[in-house]
């Protein structure tokens, strides 16, 4: 199934990647402890972006991008500290890190403009 909304699409191809990666990390405790992070807070933030988008109203769709956010701050949270774990994984995550970055920045722009549009009462 091809998705309309280009920015749903990202999210989508995003949660995969990051599901795609943690699958290449080592069969050790201390990977799969950040695999099972990364794959849960990587995979939210497409799902929750797909609540949004359905959103009931405008403080709902902002409630939901919140989540998005939070989400998208955990994943690259859990990148980062797999460099801290070994700085071999430095040049593997960098593409998802920046990647996440982007898609925090647009949820956070989208966030403050759907404010500004609706105004409190």
């Amino acid at each position: 199934m091809r998705e309309t909304n280009p920015l749903k699409a990202r999210f989508k191809t995003f949660a995969l990647a990051i599901v795609e990666f943690a699958a290449t990390l080592p069969d050790e405790k201390k990977y799969n402890i950040v695999a099972d992070q990364m794959m849960r807070s990587g995979t939210s933030s497409a799902s929750n972006y797909r609540a949004a988008c359905r959103g009931k109203s405008s403080r709902d769709f902002r409630a939901k991008l919140g989540i998005v956010e939070e989400e998208l701050d955990e994943t690259m949270f859990w990148l980062e500290f797999l460099v801290g774990l070994s700085p071999r994984w430095r040049p593997l995550i960098t593409a998802h890190w920046k990647e996440a970055d982007e898609l925090l920045a647009i949820t956070v722009s989208s966030i403050k403009t759907s404010r500004k549009n609706d105004p409190p009462k």
